[in-house]
């Protein structure tokens, strides 16, 4: 509960900048309440996924030690605001999100493109990089004992998917196109009410180890490869350790263990997270998603907050 308390306090310092056209105040609102939340909790905690490296943001950065500097060793991967146009626009699906794990459990991984695949509890096993989509949905369908028509598939609407959605719409199946924020779409096939069956596409590599923690404790799967786009991102990726750039990774690649947690709070209302809101007598309420390895479930839970969160 301490780290669903982490990503509330960011989700309700991004209340007063939703739909006021600047992002970038409202990321390092919600950045600051979270650094602040995170200094509270008895660990030593080092963010391993950030806001960037020290000299490109100020806090929350790649290295950054985090805690009292007393109790276990975590590493941490942190968004304090996924959707950071969305919030600026007053538009859905924003979230304050964070995932842990004992140290050097959780992939270091930069802030490149990373190719994408994931599915639910019902259709682990079946997915696969290294073939074309039409295998993937044929296998999704058949495990789910669907017909490849009736598959719902999550894609986020760039130029670079129009091959994808082609040919998901050939087979018949329908395209579920989103804007911003691909942690909600990557596990949106393991949360039964979605009525999603996969999700594919190419997003951020530091999202697709976020929503991989998130799929380990659903019980779900997700596929990736990094495609680090010249020099300069292949030399970053053997800096952080990843020999083999463009292998591709499974589940315990990206995340090495069960002992591990995802939170998410809703700071827009979108297709899994209410927002963040006041009620009429100054009460903040928020909407968390909460999930940890080996759980095989999830939870969602909303929060009264009864004092202002200010954070000076």
């Amino acid at each position: 509960m301490e780290f669903v308390k982490v990503t509330e306090k960011a989700a309700i310092a991004s209340l007063e900048w939703i739909g006021r056209g600047d992002k970038i105040k409202a990321d390092g609102a919600c950045t600051a309440a979270m650094r602040s939340q995170l200094n509270q909790i008895k660990m030593n905690g080092v963010i391993v996924i950030g806001e960037g490296e020290m000299d490109e943001a100020p806090m929350l950065y790649i290295g950054e030690r985090v805690g009292t500097g007393e109790g276990p060793d975590i590493d941490i991967a942190v968004d304090p605001l996924d959707g950071t146009n969305l919030v600026a626009k007053g538009q859905g699906n924003s979230i304050a999100v964070i995932a842990a794990a004992p140290r050097g459990k959780l992939l270091c991984a930069p802030d490149i493109y990373m190719e994408k695949i994931s599915v639910g509890p019902e259709a682990v096993g079946c997915i696969d990089l290294d073939v074309p989509v039409y295998e993937n949905l044929k296998n999704v369908a058949k495990a789910k004992n669907k017909r490849v028509s009736d598959l719902r598939v999550m894609v986020q609407e760039r130029e670079r998917h129009e091959y994808i959605i082609d040919e998901i719409q050939r087979t018949g199946a329908s395209v579920i196109l989103f804007s911003d924020v691909d942690v909600t779409a990557a596990i949106a096939p393991a949360i039964s009410e979605l009525n999603v069956d996969m999700f594919i596409g190419i997003g951020g590599a530091p999202e697709g180890v976020v929503a991989a923690v998130a799929l380990k404790g659903i019980g779900g799967e997700l596929q990736g490869r990094l495609l680090p786009q010249d020099e300069k991102q292949y030399g970053r990726c053997l800096q952080m350790g990843l020999e083999n750039p463009h292998k591709k990774l499974l589940m315990n690649d990206l995340i090495k263990t069960d002992d591990c947690i995802f939170v998410a709070t809703g700071i827009t209302d979108g297709i899994l997270l209410k927002g963040v809101h006041s009620t009429y007598s100054g009460k903040k309420v928020t909407h968390s998603f909460l999930t940890y390895g080996g759980s095989k479930g999830y939870q969602f839970i909303q929060s009264f907050h009864h004092s202002p969160c200010y954070v000076f």
